[in-house]
């Protein structure tokens, strides 16, 4: 699917428009909040607003229709004024977010209440975890949702790998940065328990996971960082045994797939931002000295506190086979 930067022209359905414009792992914690839209809503046009860059992903939630290139909240979404029918608010509740979906004109809003734009709707909830947040929102408007739903399509065509146990050493901002050396520790610990092993990360990660890879005596052909496709990337997370990350896109497509996931958490916390509790995933961190800036540019102490055993360990509980079919959602 490709983002368009225009609704384009009906294809005879109403129309209904969800803004979400943020990241990956952002996109994903609204998942459940989608599946339970289209439930509700089988017989409109579902469009979601979100980055551009986004679009491999968007094309693995069958349930969008038409994905909207929408960056941030600073210009006005590309839908003409009276054409929606519902207009769905799953990014926020101030008067940035709101102005955007006020100006839709749609028959009907959802989303949190809003005086100023006369929205009726639940209090913003605090201390509640991204994926309740946007299903509760939707079963106060009356369309049940589950937040356990997390479920996305698998990429078509074979993986760029296989089985593997895939070590994903990267992340936006420093803060959720765990040092190289302990992930070269996971990567010989893996590879001691039988688990093939590769890295993954962004463009702006290559020079970590090579640091990693010689750490751990990994062969060049282990680093996929800066490599894969997003759409390949969520290929090689489906097609894993195991995924060993910071709190990151990685981990929520982990979830998305049910594939065994180690999560070190540093300044999100795992309350708000963590796997399903019913999966086969581990939460690693510790609050105590959790600093919560998650924009900083060193590691939160909260991610400091784990050490590489702990990881290993948490894999040991997991009881991941290194054979035998892989996890499916």
């Amino acid at each position: 699917m490709t983002a368009v930067d225009t609704l384009p022209p009906s294809d005879g359905r109403p129309e209904l428009v969800v803004l979400r414009a943020i990241k990956l792992g952002d996109l994903l914690v609204a998942v459940p909040a989608l599946h339970a839209l289209r439930r509700a809503f089988p017989d409109h046009r579902i469009t979601l607003a979100t980055t551009a860059w986004l679009a491999p992903v968007v094309d693995l939630v069958p349930d969008v229709d038409v994905h909207l290139a929408q960056h941030g909240l600073d210009h006005p979404l590309g839908v003409p004024a009276g054409v929606v029918d519902v207009a769905v608010n799953l990014h926020g509740a101030g008067p940035e977010s709101s102005d955007l979906v006020a100006a839709l004109g749609a028959r009907r809003v959802v989303g949190h209440a809003d005086p100023t734009n006369a929205f009726d709707g639940p209090a913003w909830p605090e201390g509640v975890h991204e994926r309740e947040r946007w299903t509760r929102l939707l079963t106060w408007h009356g369309i049940p949702a589950d937040p356990d739903d997390v479920g996305i399509a698998r990429p078509d065509g074979p993986p760029a790998v296989a089985g593997a146990a895939v070590v994903h050493v990267g992340a936006f901002h420093g803060a959720r940065h765990w040092p190289t050396d302990r992930f070269a520790e996971v990567a010989v610990g893996l590879r001691a328990r039988g688990f093939d092993v590769v890295l993954t990360g962004g463009t702006d990660d290559v020079e970590r996971a090579g640091a990693v890879a010689d750490a751990a005596g990994l062969a060049p052909g282990a680093v996929l960082a800066g490599s894969l496709e997003l759409q390949e990337f969520a290929g090689v997370i489906a097609a894993a045994r195991l995924v060993v990350t910071a709190d990151t896109g990685a981990a929520h497509l982990a979830s998305a797939y049910g594939i065994p996931s180690v999560v070190v958490f540093g300044p999100a916390p795992p309350e708000a931002w963590g796997p399903p509790s019913s999966g086969p995933h581990v939460v690693l961190t510790d609050a105590s000295l959790r600093r919560g800036d998650v924009f900083a540019e060193d590691p939160d102490p909260a991610l400091l506190a784990v050490q590489a055993a702990d990881v290993l360990a948490a894999v040991d509980g997991l009881e991941v086979s290194v054979t035998g079919p892989i996890a499916a959602r």
